[in-house]
C-alpha cells in the first residue's frame, strides 16, 4: 500500500494529534521566524547607521612616541631633549594626501594659534581687568585655523552662524579670516576689509617676542549665541575674540614658516563610512608618507556604537531564542514520535508481517510529520510579521533603557568622533562637540520570500531529525517479536 495514503488515513484519522503536531510546529516555526525577522531587521537598521554617521579617525602628534623616537630638537645645544622641533609638525600637504583617500567621506584639520592685537584689530573687552592685574599672558585673540568652518561644532548645531560674507572653506585663500559680529563692530570692520594681526606667542626664557605682523582679509562676519557675561573675562577665553582663519594663516601666527609642506596641522580627523575601513586609512596614511608611530590615527566609532548597540543586543537576544527553540523543538519532537511509535507498535508488526519495508514505515512517520510541518509553516508566515515587529519593540525599547540608564551613570569625557573645527569651545560659548545621537529606538521588520525559506529549511529540518533519531528503533523491529511481545 502507498505510503503517502496511510500516512494520509492516520492524519485524518487522529485528528487531535494532527492538530497536537501542528500546533507544537506552529510555535516552533512563529518563533524561529520571529528572530529570523528581528535579525535581518537589525541588520538593515545597523547598516542604514553605518551609513549615517560611519566612524571618525583622528591624527594628532603623540609627544610620548617622538620622544622615544628620538627625533625631538636638543636643547641648548646639548644632548638633553627638550623641544619639540619640526619632527613634531603634521603638515597640511600630508593631511590633504590622506583626504583623498577613497575611504574618506569627509575630512578636517585644524591649527591651534593666538594672534595679538594691533590698531586695526583691538580685543573686545567690555569689562577692563582688575586694577593691577597682569593680562599680558591673555591679551590675545584665540586664532583657530580650520579646513572647513561648517565642520566646526559650534557652526554645525548652530550656536554660531555666519551673518555677512562666507566662512572659511578649502578653497578659501590663505589670508582669509573670520570675526565675530561683535569685535567687527567696535574695530569698525566689514566684509573685504584688510586687518593686521601680530603673531601671538609667548617667548620662551631667554628669547625676544616675535612682533611680526602679517595681513588679512575679512572674508565674513559670525554671530554667536555666548553673549557677555558682565564681568571681566580675559581676553582669549571671550567668545567675541574668537577668530577663523585658513590653517596657513594660523601657522602664520604661530611664528612659524609655511615651507613646502603648507600649514602645520595641530589634528586631522577622518570621516569613515565604515569603521571597518580604518585599516584601509592607515596603509593609504602610510603610502602618504605618515609616521603612525608619531602621528597615530584613532578611531573612534562611539556615535555608531551608541546608534547600534540596544538593537544588536536585540538581535543577539533573537539569536539565541533561535537556536534555543530549534534544539528544545527537536527534543519534544523526538520524545512525541517516540512515543507515537511505541503506541503503533501492533499497526508496524502487522505491516511488517505484510512484507512491508522498513523504510518505508519510517517514511510514512517522516510524511505525517513534515505534512502538520508546512501547515504550520504556513500559519507562521501569515502571522509572524505582526508577532515579530510587537516582540522587536518590547525588545529594543527594553535595551534602549537600559542604554540610555548607563549611559547617565557613565562619566561624560571628550568625543573624538566629533568633526570639530577648534579644539574646544572659548569660555560662555557652546560645546563645539557632536551632539549625542539617540540609539535607533525602531525595528521594521520586513517578511520576505527569504526569511520564508530559512523557517521553512529549519522547521523541515527539526521534522527530519526528530522523525529519524527515534524512528532508527523501527529498523530494528522483528514483526514476531512485535506481534507476540505486544507492548
Amino acid at each position: 500500500m502507498n505510503l503517502f495514503k496511510r500516512a494520509w488515513w492516520r492524519l485524518s484519522g487522529h485528528p487531535g494529534k494532527a492538530l497536537m503536531l501542528i500546533g507544537l510546529f506552529f510555535v516552533i516555526c512563529t518563533l524561529v521566524l520571529s528572530g529570523f525577522l528581528i535579525q535581518s531587521a537589525a541588520a538593515r537598521a545597523a547598516a542604514d547607521a553605518k551609513q549615517r554617521v560611519g566612524a571618525v579617525a583622528t591624527m594628532q602628534l603623540d609627544i610620548n612616541a617622538l620622544m622615544e623616537s628620538g627625533k625631538m630638537e636638543s636643547r641648548g645645544g646639548g644632548a638633553t631633549p627638550g623641544l619639540i622641533g619640526t619632527a613634531g609638525d603634521l603638515h597640511r600637504s600630508l593631511v590633504d594626501k590622506i583626504c583623498a583617500s577613497p575611504v574618506v567621506t569627509q575630512c578636517n584639520y585644524t591649527t591651534e594659534s593666538g594672534a595679538s592685537p594691533t590698531e586695526s584689530a583691538r580685543l573686545y573687552q567690555p569689562v577692563p581687568p582688575p586694577a593691577g592685574q597682569d593680562t599680558a599672558g591673555t591679551d590675545f585673540f584665540k586664532a583657530d585655523g580650520v579646513r572647513d568652518l561648517n565642520s566646526v561644532g559650534a557652526f554645525r548645531n548652530g550656536d554660531s552662524k555666519i551673518v555677512d560674507g562666507s566662512g572659511i572653506g578649502p578653497r578659501s585663500k590663505a589670508d582669509m579670516v573670520v570675526v565675530e559680529e561683535r569685535l567687527a563692530k567696535q574695530n569698525k570692520l566689514k566684509v573685504g576689509d584688510r586687518i593686521k594681526l601680530k603673531v601671538g606667542t609667548l617667548p620662551g626664557p631667554g628669547q625676544k617676542r616675535n612682533t611680526s605682523e602679517f595681513e588679512f582679509t575679512i572674508a565674513g562676519i559670525y554671530k554667536s549665541n555666548a553673549g557677555d557675561s558682565g564681568q571681566y573675562v580675559p581676553a582669549i577665553m571671550d567668545p567675541a575674540n574668537q577668530i577663523y582663519l585658513t590653517p596657513d594663516g594660523a601657522t602664520k601666527l604661530l611664528g612659524k614658516d609655511l615651507g613646502a609642506g603648507g600649514a602645520t596641522v595641530k589634528q586631522a580627523t577622518f570621516t569613515l563610512n565604515d569603521p571597518a575601513d580604518a585599516d584601509r586609512l592607515k596603509k593609504d596614511a602610510e603610502a602618504a608618507g605618515a609616521d603612525l608611530k608619531i602621528f597615530p590615527l584613532s578611531v573612534n566609532d562611539k556615535q555608531y556604537k551608541t546608534l547600534v548597540g540596544p538593537i544588536t543586543k536585540t538581535a543577539g537576544f533573537a539569536t539565541v531564542t533561535v537556536w534555543l527553540v530549534a534544539v528544545a523543538g527537536t527534543i519534544i519532537l523526538a520524545l512525541i514520535v517516540a512515543s507515537s511509535l511505541r503506541e503503533r507498535r501492533k499497526e508496524l508488526g502487522i505491516l511488517l508481517s505484510l512484507g512491508e519495508k522498513k523504510p518505508k514505515l519510517l517514511g510514512q512517520h517522516l510524511v505525517e510529520v513534515v505534512a502538520c510541518a508546512l501547515l504550520a509553516i504556513g500559519l507562521a508566515a501569515a502571522g509572524s510579521q505582526f508577532l515579530s515587529q510587537g516582540i522587536g519593540d518590547r525588545l529594543l525599547a527594553s535595551e534602549v533603557s537600559s542604554a540610555k540608564d548607563s549611559a547617565a551613570d557613565a562619566d561624560s569625557g571628550p568625543d573624538h568622533s566629533a568633526v570639530t573645527g577648534a579644539g574646544g569651545a572659548p569660555q560662555g560659548g557652546s560645546s563645539g562637540s557632536e551632539p549625542e545621537a539617540a540609539p535607533i529606538d525602531r525595528i521594521d521588520v520586513e517578511l520576505g520570500m527569504a526569511d520564508i525559506g530559512k523557517v521553512g529549511a529549519t522547521g523541515l529540518g527539526i521534522a527530519a531529525l526528530a522523525t529519524l533519531i527515534p524512528g532508527i528503533r523501527v529498523l530494528r523491529l522483528n514483526p514476531r517479536d512485535i506481534l507476540v511481545k505486544g507492548d
